[in-house]
């Protein structure tokens, strides 16, 4: 079939066509699924070739376990439940080529090219993910214990010497030695109803008198007020705190002789954020059973929507078989009480009322949040919790311009180690170099386009194996011109010499490539991101070079033999 130099040409042609198509920018159409549902299609462009974070700039992130939170039993075993975690949120969040990969035991690095929210990523990479399904406390069990509370703050000279406020809370920080929020980062505003027949009331009233605390009297019972004094339906274990109060509150149940007052049946939350009242902010404490009924381990699926009744964006999810025979048992045990929904300990929203027995669908409400959120919310539940909170160790942002002078140094290193090796090849072999340069031209679009179509990321070690591979792609030509020459110099005719030296030839070029392509592919399975690429491109590049050498050149070779007399004797080599 490639005997004949017209079929040798139709090949090269078609993947020089292939070639072109995949380094030029295209449009492409890409289907999406809107948030209700329909089927969009998306011309988009697309980028022939992706840059990695050391050319075009990026997020790279060195990420712990933090144990202040939650102490981790097994720092190995969950550092890599961790990673794994990681790699699935990163894969649906859509970043092309990540770096995700454990340093020692217990850290691990992220790297995120072209990130152009990196706010956005790092909350993706960092929430916990920990989703609970838990009954509001129907026992008062908080109003019976705040009264022992407050003689407890009172014996530490702790009153409600102020009405609540930034200078009260300001206070008590410094009395507690400073203060953090410990049960998860805000997710904001968010509303819950596990299914379409269950019902919430989280439109909060205009207006409502706030309760104010008497000097010297008991804090946090003149702090924490019943939702219903705020106007409020009454919802059992729901209680509201002035926003300006917030953080003194929290400061105050988390001290230790206090905290243990609380029986252990039941346990705290916050809602996710504050709720307004007319000109003012209240924020919702919640009293919950310490069991939760049914936790995000048997989440089968989440998906972004937008409700057509309220046209809020909402998250449903799916329960696996289990899950769903658990939710629905506890909820036809619990058909009239209240259910909070949690989320990294916060609690969503007000706590919907179970009005019927619920299976294994459900909906997750994001009020005041748009689709995005939605959409990374359904990310991360789909993703999976995090056995262990994550903390950021170290935070580097890799700007463009360091990008630009990577890319540079790489362009020049080479576009020098080409040109070097074209005036070697052309002063040496002479017109068989010609014929090499030539070839070696399409060697290099064969390679872009190659990186292309797999879809590679390029990064500066990958410019290294390019520039490398240039020189291997040369040294199959070497080994064929010698052997021409040795043919010429034992008397055999042009055209023999040219078929005689390809075919001795073929052997060594194979055994050097093949030694090669093992040792790129040991780097690519055992190496780390920057290894992977430069062997990606090294493979890459040895491919398109025993084409262009060993096809392509014999090519050119005839098609010069083609147009000398068949018995022509003299051969410039």
């Amino acid at each position: 079939m490639f005997a004949s130099i017209r079929n040798r040409m139709v090949v090269i042609v078609a993947l020089v066509g292939l070639a072109i198509f995949y380094l030029f920018p295209r449009p492409e159409t890409v289907r999406r699924q809107l948030a209700d549902g329909r089927m969009q299609d998306t011309v988009m462009t697309r980028v022939p070739l992706k840059l990695g974070l050391d050319l075009q700039g990026g997020m790279h992130l060195e990420l712990e376990l933090d144990e202040s939170e939650q102490v981790s039993a097994d720092r190995v075993r969950d550092t890599d439940l961790a990673l794994t975690v990681l790699r699935k949120r990163i894969d649906e969040f859509g970043v092309a080529e990540p770096v995700i990969q454990k340093v020692g035991d217990e850290r691990i690095i992220v790297e995120l090219a072209g990130i152009r929210d990196p706010d956005r990523a790092k909350g993706i990479v960092q929430s916990t993910a920990a989703l609970e399904f838990r009954i509001t406390d129907e026992t008062r069990a908080l109003d019976n214990a705040l009264p022992a509370m407050d003689r407890v703050l009172a014996q530490m000279g702790i009153a409600a010497d102020a009405p609540a406020g930034p200078s009260a809370a300001s206070q008590v920080t410094e009395l507690l030695g400073g203060t953090r929020d410990t049960q998860g980062v805000a997710l904001g505003d968010t509303a819950a109803a596990p299914a379409v027949d269950s019902t919430t009331t989280d439109t909060a009233p205009t207006a409502a008198p706030t309760p104010a605390p008497t000097a010297g009297g008991p804090v946090l019972q003149s702090l924490i007020q019943p939702s219903s004094a705020y106007g409020f339906d009454p919802i059992p274990g729901e209680y509201a705190v002035v926003e300006t109060a917030f953080v003194r509150v929290d400061s105050l149940l988390r001290i230790p002789e206090v905290e243990r007052l609380l029986p252990r049946s039941v346990e705290w939350r916050w809602a996710g954020a504050p709720t307004a009242i007319g000109t003012e902010q209240v924020r919702m404490l919640y009293v919950l059973e310490d069991e939760p009924i049914i936790t995000g381990d048997r989440l089968e699926s989440a998906t972004p929507q937008i409700d057509p009744m309220t046209n809020r964006p909402i998250v449903s999810f799916t329960l696996d078989r289990a899950g769903g025979r658990r939710f629905g048992a506890e909820t036809g045990r619990h058909v009239g009480d209240y259910m909070a929904i949690i989320l990294d300990n916060r609690v969503q929203g007000r706590a919907p009322r179970i009005n019927s027995r619920i299976d294994r669908s459900g909906q997750i409400e994001m009020a005041g949040r748009d689709i995005r959120e939605a959409q990374d919310l359904a990310l991360t539940l789909n993703a999976g919790a995090l056995p262990i909170p994550l903390k950021v160790v170290r935070d580097r942002q890799v700007g463009a311009s360091l990008g630009q002078d990577s890319i540079r140094s790489g362009i020049t290193a080479l576009i020098a180690g080409t040109v070097l090796v074209i005036l070697i090849m052309m002063t040496y072999y002479r017109l068989a170099g010609v014929l090499a340069v030539s070839a070696l031209g399409l060697y290099i679009l064969f390679t872009l386009a190659g990186l292309s179509a797999i879809d590679a990321t390029l990064t500066l070690p990958g410019l290294a194996g390019l520039v490398l591979s240039i020189g291997i792609a040369v040294d199959a030509n070497v080994l064929i011109f010698e052997r021409i020459r040795e043919e010429l110099i034992a008397g055999r005719t042009v055209r023999l010499a040219v078929s005689e030296g390809f075919q001795h030839a073929m052997s060594a070029i194979v055994d050097s490539n093949v030694s090669t392509v093992l040792t790129a592919l040991f780097l690519f399975q055992f190496g780390t991101g920057p290894v992977k690429g430069f062997a990606v491109t090294l493979i890459m590049g040895i491919a398109a070079s025993m084409f262009t050498a060993i096809f392509v050149t014999k090519t050119f070779f005839l098609i010069w033999l083609d147009r000398k007399d068949s018995q022509a004797t003299s051969l410039s080599i």
